[in-house]
């Protein structure tokens, strides 16, 4: 008899000692209640006015960039030239692009298809330069020509989009960097205009927000005394736990439908905000109480069974015993078998053969 109660008894010692070391957290949860005046499902709140921080995406529209006289010309460059006094029938009217090399080409009609230089040149020196090439080209009469930009460089290193940096600032190409973060669309807007005005006369952009990258929430999943999962996800406005819980695909074999709550953060010296979820109301019974809408930087906790946490600390407390045994036993094994073939009366001897 005391052969088989004493490896009973040691495994409910063990038992006993894995759940007292399990502690108490095992089998805590919060009250399952809605707690009151705090957004859900049905009645959702708008978050306040978005402010940018990294790693947002801006997207910047040049409205009006107007370059501060003089304008001297820079290759891709865009010139509307329109000569006053054309060959009859043949006008010459229109945008022209300033080639990479800084020169523009007027065609086969005038100046004989060669291109004329107008890179570094202010429009008064270009309109000069191109009625010089149609005297020397064409033996043209008195051409009067007009000049102005269509379109400069400075919409293109604006237009587009812009990621803010770690430091805070986003880059505008040659026109330096501008300081963002913390900022609503408004003031960014405004920041940037007055940054490029050194530059610009009287500039104008749009600005609007491309990637929401700062903004965040987390879902943890308890592995039960395995590990936690922790996935991070934007905030878009619109999120409840069950959005939260969905973008993972569900909870886990061993995650607890009745130990599921939002920690919302605080700052320091007032603690937090515990707001626990009723998953079993909220998935079969379309209860909203409890499906809270969620706000940057809430953390979705999703506690595992206290068994399934139990089980896998019995385990992990009961695994290097198994192995202590199997190698004993493995050893004995291997020593009883050793004993066996070297025992002249069990009939087989150092010295047996054939």
């Amino acid at each position: 008899m005391s052969t088989i109660r004493k490896p009973a008894v040691f495994l409910s010692a063990v038992v006993l000692a894995v759940a007292f070391a399990s502690g108490c957290h095992t089998i805590h949860r919060p009250p399952a209640f809605a707690v009151p005046d705090v957004p859900n499902e049905l009645n959702k709140v708008n978050l306040p006015e978005y402010r940018v921080e990294p790693p947002d995406i801006l997207q910047i529209e040049a409205v009006r960039t107007i370059p501060r006289p003089p304008y001297k010309v820079e290759p891709l460059d865009v010139l509307y030239v329109v000569l006053e006094n054309p060959v009859p029938n043949q006008p010459l009217a229109g945008p022209v692009t300033v080639d990479p090399d800084g020169t523009i080409n007027l065609g086969p009609t005038y100046g004989k298809g060669l291109p004329v230089s107008v890179v570094g040149k202010t429009l008064a020196e270009v309109k000069a330069a191109l009625e010089k090439h149609l005297v020397t080209q064409d033996n043209y009469k008195d051409p009067k020509f007009t000049v102005s930009l269509a379109q400069g460089r400075a919409a293109q290193r604006i237009s587009g989009l812009h990621l803010i940096r770690p430091d805070g600032t986003i880059s505008l190409g040659t026109y330096g960097s501008v300081r963002v973060t913390g900022l609503t669309l408004a003031e960014a807007r405004r920041a940037i205009e007055v940054h490029l005005s050194a530059y610009l006369l009287d500039p104008e952009v749009a600005v609007d927000v491309q990637g929401y990258n700062s903004k965040i929430y987390y879902v943890i999943l308890d592995g039960g005394g395995a590990g936690q999962t922790v996935v991070r996800l934007p905030v878009t406005g619109n999120e409840t736990v069950m959005d939260a819980v969905s973008q993972l695909r569900g909870l886990t074999p061993v995650s607890s439908q009745d130990r599921i709550w939002v920690s919302r953060p605080a700052p320091a010296g007032c603690g937090s905000q515990v707001l626990p979820v009723d998953w079993r109301a909220v998935a079969e019974k379309g209860d909203t109480a409890t499906n809270y809408q969620l706000l940057p930087g809430d953390r979705v906790y999703v506690a595992a069974y206290p068994l399934s946490a139990l089980d896998i600390k019995m385990a992990r407390a009961i695994a290097p015993l198994e192995r202590l045994f199997g190698i004993t036993l493995l050893g004995t094994s291997t020593a009883s078998a050793i004993r066996h073939f070297n025992d002249p009366v069990g009939g087989v001897g150092v010295g047996g053969g054939f």
